[in-house]
């Protein structure tokens, strides 16, 4: 410990939120440089390279072989795939003092399409993976949690290259396995969630999530089995509602109704029903948002929703990748004078607006998009807006009165929302995400030519799977679920060393006696921190070993004038003392229980 490359601290540090954070800067295995971007000092390096060695193990045993690409890449390959905008500003990008376009990886499946474009050709190549542990870049907007959302962080990425379906089909399932494998060996838990692709594109993918109060994603999951992300949720199919009898749509002055709380009142004095009284969820609530493109164009459109539901801005995101969403703006609303705020309505947007316009496919659509959720059934009466002020129109059916330009999953999942495949009720979890795989198909060998001759000499566009770990998070997360109030309790397979032996009184003999446990203890093959510190406390000693979190101590102190040191056991709390000539078998056994 004199010579240990480690300061640790008492206090948290201020910009620290989470736990992990807070411990890692602590305990001296990270610091920050600027905002998402850390140094990984000697404590914390070590952890990182055993978690690792563990992804290591797994991808080598599932048949993936390793290769290490620069993480500075030309613009090209990522023009190709159109990535080089639809990234946007989450994309770090530089020039060369020549003037060409480069960029800082945020992830590789460009580059090793075209590695396996330039080594192989023939479908007597395939089935083939690749995978990498490799520092990405992000220029995340609001880097937070430590190491857990960063803007430089390390991940481990492989790719499948596959002839046909089957192929891919097999190589995704060996990688989701390997995964399970990796994190039961780390003892994370984890849950598998179906997930959207977003950017990336393809026709499965998977989340593997942590569940943590402190993660930034959402997931679901029934008695039944079903588990999804929330962005991935979908609406089960509703029945069309018979409108026969449903009364003719009618606008009705609706003086004060600026919110849904206050229509729903308006409604149930100026038109009461008979059989029950008007709810928020009579109400279609009309909300215009705006899609900023790759491009940077800015597309205002709007998304009906039922008024008792709130708009989950991701979910609407997750659905329109790689598009960006907001909430639009006063001076997106300025262009568009037909939506008046509080009381915008459907016959002033999409298929239902005078502004009309055909589209390519032939189908009819107004200025502004308008997309339905789900849980608008066709056939269903609403109160909406009527695209005056205070003014409202009730009884409004889709399907007679107004139709949309499609439909879009928007609204927040709720608790007690049914699974999609019937398996029950849903509830709501947080968790980190620290795994995703994908069925990529076809998309990313298609733009870069990536293809093989076949059994019969004819050219086959080659399928691929990608599939990423974040180590770095990964780590943050065993953080979050192996500390106490005291620090961190890493299990002995990851910790920086296995055992710290603690000089904790004074004299020669007492410091000879601890450097040869420590010495007997590392030619025996384990990890060991000798704390050997003369000038401080015994109980500054403590408070370190438990903030580093060794899994276990031995302790030379009191008991060394009678031939007897301790040992403690840092998980469990419990600790023994046992004779100076027993201390590594009785060292072994409490490692071993």
């Amino acid at each position: 410990m004199s010579e240990l490359f480690v300061r640790t601290l008492r206090e948290d540090p201020a910009d620290a939120e989470v736990d992990s954070h807070k411990l890692l800067v602590r305990a001296g295995y990270v610091r920050r440089v600027s905002p998402g971007i850390y140094t990984w000092l000697p404590l914390g390096l070590k952890v990182l390279r055993k978690v690792e060695e563990v992804v290591r193990q797994e991808m080598d045993a599932a048949g993936a072989q390793e290769v290490l690409l620069p993480a500075l890449l030309p613009r090209e390959p990522y023009e190709a795939t159109n990535r080089w905008e639809e990234y946007g500003p989450n994309l770090f990008r530089l020039r060369d003092r020549r003037d060409n376009d480069y960029l800082l990886a945020p992830t590789h499946e460009e580059m090793f399409t075209l590695t396996v474009k330039d080594m192989y050709s023939s479908y007597k190549d395939l089935p083939v993976t690749l995978y990498q542990i490799q520092t990405k870049y992000r220029d995340e907007a609001r880097p937070r949690a430590g190491i857990i959302r960063t803007r430089e962080f390390l991940m481990k990425d492989a790719y499948s290259f596959d002839l046909n379906d089957e192929g891919l089909n097999r190589s995704y399932e060996s990688m989701r396995v390997a995964y399970q494998k990796v994190f039961n060996r780390l003892g994370l838990p984890f849950v598998i969630c179906s997930a959207t692709s977003g950017a990336m594109g393809g026709s499965r993918s998977e989340e593997f999530l942590f569940p943590c109060g402190i993660g930034e994603d959402t997931f679901v999951s029934s008695p039944g089995g079903y588990a999804a992300n929330t962005e991935a949720v979908t609406t089960p199919p509703l029945e069309d509602v018979d409108f026969s009898a449903t009364p003719e749509q009618v606008l009705h002055p609706t003086p004060v109704a600026t919110t849904i709380e206050a229509l729903v009142d308006v409604a149930n004095s100026l038109v009461p029903r008979t059989d029950r009284s008007w709810d928020a969820s009579d109400t279609l609530k009309n909300v215009v948002l705006v899609a900023t493109h790759p491009d940077g164009t800015r597309e205002v459109f709007v998304v009906g929703v039922p008024g008792d539901r709130e708009v989950d801005l991701k979910r609407v995101e997750a659905n329109m990748a790689p598009a960006e969403i907001e909430i639009a703006t006063p001076e997106d609303l300025k262009k568009h004078p037909e939506l008046v705020p509080g009381y915008i309505g459907p016959a002033v947007m999409g298929p239902n607006s005078t502004e009309r316009v055909v589209l390519d496919d032939g189908t009819l659509s107004g200025s502004v998009r308008y997309l339905l959720d789900p849980h608008v059934a066709r056939g269903s009466a609403w109160i909406t807006g009527g695209n005056e002020v205070e003014k409202h129109v009730f009884y409004s059916v889709y399907g007679r009165d107004f139709e949309a330009d499609g439909f879009i999953e928007a609204v927040e999942v709720r608790t007690g929302d049914l699974a999609p495949d019937g398996s029950g009720e849903l509830s709501i979890e947080r968790g980190i995400e620290i795994g995703h795989i994908f069925q990529l198909g076809r998309k990313y060998a298609q733009a870069l030519d990536l293809k093989v001759l076949d059994q019969n000499g004819k050219t086959e566009v080659v399928t691929m799977g990608s599939y990423g770990i974040g180590v770095s998070r990964v780590l943050a997360s065993l953080v979050e679920i192996n500390h106490d109030e005291r620090g961190m309790m890493w299990p002995a397979n990851l910790a920086p060393a296995q055992v710290q032996v603690i000089a904790t009184g004074k004299g020669d003999d007492l410091f000879n006696a601890a450097q040869t446990i420590a010495q007997t203890l590392s030619d025996d093959g384990l990890e060991v921190i000798y704390d050997d510190r003369p000038k401080v406390s015994a109980g500054v000693k403590f408070a370190d070993y438990e903030l580093i979190g060794i899994p276990y101590a031995v302790v030379i102190g009191r008991g060394f004038k009678d031939g007897r040191v301790e040992i403690r056991d840092r998980r469990s709390g419990e600790s023994k003392e046992v004779e100076l000539a027993e201390v590594y078998s009785e060292l072994k056994n409490v490692m071993a229980s």
